[in-house]
């Protein structure tokens, strides 16, 4: 069922002339949404509820979200909460939508704070919607008492009061101190239009890079050909299965295969890896250099 937003104005027009659901009702419709999934019986809990929605919404404008995005979001929660209400439970419906309404307005605000992610787990959640109003009745509350507390005796206070580690009232602090910036925007007029990402270093593989890391591979394989060339049919098929699987075999199971102990898979491995190292320390001056770092 998608919701008719139109304007905050108007949806908050028509949820304010929508029905007042006695306790009867609530519970009949409820019973005909779960039972017989019946959306006209959704429609009506929905749209009785929708004020509570709205109003839930309106609390969290100073967060600079769009009100319209907030009673959005504030649908959504109303929606989940009526898919998930069992009215078996004795609760009425608007108790029980209260929680999912402001956890996905919650989410919401989250989500589209910042670029980057501010909070993640329920404590952190927590201190998010909560820090600012811990901080004024700290502070007002010091003052009373003719106390001044510098700035780390105050986050402090606010981790212990919030629940939460001291670093994470430290990073959302930060987090809360200012905006996102784009990296496109200039650094200054005298700067002649260079962007802040002109300063960013570029970490990823260059060109030169690249070429010398296939050259090391192609010769890597080259030698690891050359070596298993050398073996027989049973060595090669021992250093396959033991070295060159993402899911290495064990020595037991192998031996099982072939019909040896655990022991003497192992002395073939052995003998096999002698006779590879042999074969690659023959090929040049380059090869015995690197097996022997």
């Amino acid at each position: 069922m998608a919701l008719d937003m139109g304007s905050d104005q108007s949806l908050s027009r028509r949820a304010m002339k929508a029905e007042l659901l006695d306790a009867e009702t609530e519970l009949r419709l409820a019973y005909a949404w779960r039972d017989d999934r019946c959306e006209e019986s959704l429609h009506r809990l929905i749209t009785a509820y929708m004020r509570l929605a709205i109003s839930m919404a309106a609390k969290f404008k100073r967060y600079g979200a769009p009100m319209n995005d907030l009673i959005q979001e504030a649908g959504l929660g109303l929606m989940k909460a009526a898919d998930k209400f069992d009215p078996d439970r004795g609760v009425r419906f608007s108790t029980y939508a209260v929680w999912w309404i402001k956890a996905s307005i919650q989410d919401h605000v989250m989500r589209n704070w910042s670029m980057v992610r501010t909070g993640s787990t329920s404590s952190q959640k927590s201190l998010f919607f909560n820090m600012r109003r811990v901080q004024a009745r700290l502070e007002r509350e010091a003052m009373k008492a003719g106390e001044t507390l510098d700035k780390h005796q105050l986050r402090q206070m606010i981790a212990t009061e919030v629940g939460v580690p001291l670093h994470d009232v430290e990073m959302m602090e930060g987090r809360l101190a200012g905006s996102d910036y784009s990296l496109n925007a200039t650094q200054s007029v005298e700067d002649e239009g260079r962007e802040w990402i002109d300063t960013l270093e570029d970490d990823s593989d260059q060109a030169a890079e690249l070429v010398e890391h296939s050259h090391d591979t192609a010769q890597l394989r080259e030698w690891l050909i050359t070596s298993m060339n050398a073996l027989n049919d049973r060595e090669r098929f021992i250093v396959r299965e033991r070295k060159l699987r993402e899911d290495p075999r064990t020595l037991e199971s192998l031996g099982d295969e072939l019909g040896l102990s655990k022991e003497r898979v192992r002395q073939l491995e052995a003998a096999a890896f002698g006779k590879m190292r042999k074969t690659l320390e023959a090929q040049s001056k380059e090869v015995r250099s690197f097996l022997a770092v």
